[in-house]
């Protein structure tokens, strides 16, 4: 296997000068002047074929990441795959051992700060499983997550849930219907992780290639970690051009993932032969928080180091985010690089505030939301949630994926419940518009401060194992032992 020609890390990158503020697009099908839609996207001829073996084959022209902050190196290859090469599930999740029940919530904080002073702290191992953990955990407990785990239901009972709802609504009936089985098994329907642990664990297996030296050549570790991501997105886009291509009709091919409209239309972009930033500009959801659950893992490759975690996470992001969607990915890389070295959490929030521009929409919610967070403190943390839902949560839009809405929230009730996973999660998930990502991201960071103990067993038998709805090779995969590689594997570069 021959590796990928080293890049020119010399070139600087130039700020953004988008305004954040202003969405460039009303509706998800929108896009820039000159960018092909999402399903045009898949009908154009794709940039790569299938092949037998893996091959790794410069094909794209060297480009730049345009940077919010210091400079970032870029690739110059475009890596590719075999299409169909399907990486082995997880082993089956081994037997519980003994493990506490306690999931952080206290009533005395007084109590509860001279704990706090005598409790040893996790190790690394541990924070990386309480990462991975509490991000499943809080991707399980958002509404949204029955809704992606319903589609490996047959359609036909997803159809009568749409039809279910018509009767509601032409018959002004306040009952309404929820995902079901009926006659079918029913465990895909019950409680567990969904598209958003998916993705993370989408993360890890680059992280993971990036680790074994004999993978990538003799490459710098840090340069294998940006060529392992890149090829992780070009593999994909292979495996999207090349079902379109066989299909009769770009309507009718049988894609073989689920994502956001930001990583399809990402990965459409790839498959035109597009690359980043364009890739992650040219995006009718550039600003979403897609990139944000994927830097909360790609923190493992840096932690205690905000700056070069935040780095790495914005070189992934420009494949599918631009704008806040970039910030956003910064933010959480930074917070949770602090995390997995035993920060507390206001020093996580800070270091996710350094990342957030004060003039961008993220950054001015950000500090108001952690502001009502330290202002409403002993009111605990239930009470800040009317305060975030009528002041930072939009109702406008018709997708409640903003990465300026949902870091905000997550940051700010992670502060808010000191660290405490059992708090900030519930909390995360009663406000409705954001539960598709808010959970999990307030999940991942208060599982990685208080590492795999805070979370209950009965949380972690119920999402430690991947059921596949987003991403179905990764069905049966075992987020316990995923945990387990990472914290074992090389992934740190020295400093870093």
């Amino acid at each position: 296997m021959t590796p990928p020609t080293p890049w020119d890390e010399t070139t600087p990158t130039a700020p953004s000068t988008e305004d954040d503020d202003t969405r460039r697009t009303a509706t998800p099908t929108g896009t820039p002047t000159g960018t092909p839609t999402a399903d045009e996207e898949l009908a154009l001829t794709p940039a790569h074929t299938p092949r037998d073996e893996p091959a790794l084959t410069p094909a794209h022209p060297p480009h730049e990441h345009p940077g919010t902050g210091s400079p970032t190196p870029t690739p110059e290859p475009a890596v590719t795959v075999a299409v169909g090469e399907v990486p082995a599930q997880g082993p089956p999740a081994p037997d519980d051992e003994i493990r506490t029940h306690r999931a952080g919530g206290r009533t005395d904080p007084a109590a509860g700060a001279a704990e706090d002073d005598m409790t040893p702290r996790p190790p690394r191992g541990s924070r990386i499983e309480g990462l991975l953990l509490g991000l499943a955990a809080g991707d399980a407990a958002g509404w949204p997550a029955a809704r992606h785990r319903a589609a490996r239901m047959p359609e036909w009972t997803r159809r009568l849930t749409r039809e279910l709802d018509t009767f509601a609504e032409q018959n002004a009936t306040t009952t309404l219907p929820v995902p079901i089985a009926l006659n079918q098994p029913p465990e895909p329907l019950r409680l567990g992780p969904s598209d958003d642990a998916e993705w993370a664990a989408f993360a890890a297996e680059a992280l993971l290639r990036a680790g074994d030296a004999a993978a990538l050549g003799d490459l710098s570790l840090e340069r294998r970690t940006r060529a392992s991501i890149d090829l992780s997105w070009n593999a994909v886009a292979s495996e999207i051009a090349a079902a379109a291509e066989r299909a009769p009709e770009v309507e009718s091919a049988v894609l073989p993932l689920r994502a956001r409209i930001s990583v399809r239309a990402g990965l459409g972009n790839l498959a035109t032969g597009l690359r980043p930033p364009a890739t992650g500009h040219d995006n009718p959801h550039y600003f979403d928080d897609a990139a944000c659950v994927r830097a909360c893992v790609l923190a493992a490759a840096h932690p205690g180091d905000p700056r070069r975690a935040a780095d790495l996470a914005e070189f992934d992001a420009r494949y599918t985010q631009d704008g806040d969607g970039v910030h956003g990915a910064r933010a959480m890389a930074a917070a949770l690089a602090l995390a997995l070295v035993g920060a507390n959490v206001d020093d996580c929030a800070a270091a996710a505030l350094a990342e957030l521009p004060a003039e961008t929409e993220i950054g001015r919610n950000a500090r108001h939301a952690l502001d009502l967070a330290h202002r409403h403190r002993e009111e605990g943390t239930f009470a800040l949630v009317p305060l975030l839902e009528h002041q930072i949560v939009d109702h406008v839009y018709s997708y409640g994926i903003a990465a300026a809405e949902t870091v905000p929230v997550a940051l700010a009730l992670a502060t808010a419940a000191e660290g405490r996973i059992a708090e900030a999660v519930p909390a995360a998930a009663c406000l409705s518009r954001v539960a598709d990502s808010a959970p999990a991201l307030a999940g991942a960071l208060t599982g990685a401060l208080g590492g795999a103990a805070a979370i209950p067993d009965s949380w972690r038998n119920a999402c430690r194992t991947l059921s596949g709805c987003a991403l179905p090779r990764l069905t049966g995969t075992d987020l316990v032992h995923l945990a387990e590689l990472l914290a074992t594997t090389e992934l740190a570069t020295p400093g870093g």
